[in-house]
């Protein structure tokens, strides 16, 4: 039965290789878009939808947890539809909600976690839903739970579709769960062990260490019909700056210190005689909760605590990292230094110690050099904030940057995207925000955009209203 709703109609004209990947997979019901960060997966994949809405019966969108947001948010972009049309699992979502929306966005880990949403999912997929896996890298592992879940709740779906820029991590065994998902017919091979047969050479002295691949020309071959693969280097029609953004949402105890903040600071305010000072207090402290602490002032003497709680922005990180290509350099600018510890932290556990350098205020002048030679030596990861590492520094070796969150300046953006921008140059590069869906974040993108700075700007706005409209000043204030 195919789900009524209004067709849906672009709003964003597609590149030279979407258009070349919708007419590689357009005539199969199955397929992979390998294409890397920046050249458009996403918007690939809603086209792909669009030509066959009038044969499906709803989209079953699976992505990294951190990444829900980001596919909603880049549903409303590309396509005229209505937010009721989405429905973005949580972990209350149940058979009896939201079967009438077209759009169902599922996190890939909760498939796992929680009986709940797996039994949903298998509720609404029929043989006319569309099943996306984003990041299929997330389903490699053909023993994982998540990867056998999924494929076999999406078997019954006439059309099947996974993304991801790295679809080989450890070598082509990554592939054969990713193609399972899609069809055993395209490899043939009724379980991993035959594959594994076939394809893989195990190591005598460590049990399961794959020490060599064989008939990889066979694999390729057999994978190539389903397939489009492209880098950001070979689409000649891409812009030499290619920019994503990840969104996140907040959680509970942020909903409340951002609140408390609002109300906390405001409190104080004589609207009369509106400072400069308290709207610089205010986004402050507004973008600390918004990353997951509050450096939270008591009293006019200079008395502060110190507040941290849960915060989805640094998982949104690590999982953008993980959609980059193992090979790839990372710069990764923050603003504060809590921040700083946090992802330096995060990427230390996950990627040893070795494969990060730090540049900020913490890090002694004399050693700042040495953390920008093992950068360019040997480090995967260079981790500074804009205002120590913004300037004067050439870092040409990495062609991916992530911003964690954003100053109020401008002038301070574009010279941390330039690190990497420079003369010498040889690849497009991608910038990477990292937004969390709450005012704060929205005013300094769009200020950002217009390639203005947020503090500025927003005094404008207060000084057109202060002085005839009180109450139109409160609410202007109140809706950050």
């Amino acid at each position: 039965m195919i789900c009524l709703i209004e067709p849906i109609r672009t709003k964003t004209p597609l590149l030279s290789q979407q258009t070349q990947a919708i007419a590689k997979l357009l005539p199969t019901r199955v397929g992979a878009l390998f294409m890397e960060m920046g050249t458009g997966k996403t918007r690939t994949a809603i086209e792909l939808i669009r030509l066959r809405q009038a044969k499906i019966s709803r989209v079953i969108w699976f992505c990294p947890v951190s990444l829900k947001d980001t596919i909603r948010h880049e549903i409303l972009k590309h396509t005229e539809c209505l937010p009721s049309h989405i429905q973005v699992f949580n972990h209350k979502t149940s058979i009896s909600t939201g079967q009438d929306c077209f759009w169902q966005i599922v996190g890939i880990e909760s498939v796992s976690s929680s009986n709940r949403v797996a039994l949903t999912v298998n509720h609404l997929i029929d043989a006319d839903a569309f099943v996306i896996v984003d990041e299929s890298s997330y389903i490699k592992g053909h023993k994982s739970m998540r990867t056998q879940r999924i494929t076999f709740v999406a078997e019954r779906a006439r059309y099947r579709l996974i993304l991801t820029g790295t679809p080989i991590s450890q070598g082509v065994v990554d592939l054969y769960a990713q193609m399972r998902f899609l069809s055993k017919k395209i490899l043939g091979y009724q379980s991993f062990y035959s594959f594994s047969r076939n394809h893989l050479e195990y190591s005598e002295k460590f049990k399961g260490l794959i020490v060599r691949s064989h008939n990889t020309e066979w694999i390729a071959a057999k994978i190539k019909p389903y397939v489009y693969q492209v880098t950001k280097d070979e689409c000649l029609d891409l812009p030499d700056k290619l920019y994503e953004i990840r969104y996140c949402c907040f959680t509970e105890e942020q909903y409340r210190y951002y609140k408390k903040a609002k109300n906390e600071i405001l409190a104080d305010v004589d609207f009369d005689d509106f400072k400069p000072y308290t709207i610089f207090r205010l986004f402050t402290a507004l973008q600390q909760i918004s990353c997951g602490f509050w450096r939270r002032r008591l009293n006019e003497a200079g008395d502060y605590e110190w507040l941290t709680f849960p915060h989805n922005r640094l998982a949104t990180l690590m999982d953008t990292i993980t959609s980059i290509p193992a090979d790839e350099k990372v710069i990764i600018w923050a603003k504060f230094i809590y921040d700083i510890e946090q992802i330096a932290a995060a990427l230390m556990e996950q990627f040893g110690a070795e494969s990060v350098a730090l540049f900020y205020g913490a890090v002694a002048e004399s050693k700042r050099a040495d953390e920008v030679a093992k950068f360019r030596q040997s480090a995967r990861f260079f981790v500074s904030t804009p205002s120590c590492g913004g300037h004067g520094l050439t870092l040409n070796e990495a062609h991916y940057v992530l911003f964690y969150n954003n100053g109020f300046k401008y002038s301070e953006r574009i010279q941390a995207e330039d690190r990497c921008h420079r003369i010498g140059q040889e690849h497009k590069v991608v910038y990477i925000d990292i937004w969390a869906h709450c005012g704060i974040d929205e005013r300094i993108g769009k200020a950002l955009d217009k390639k203005s700075d947020v503090v500025a700007e927003f005094k404008q706005e207060i000084d057109k209203v202060k002085s005839t409209h009180k109450e139109k000043l409160k609410s202007l204030l109140e809706m950050l």
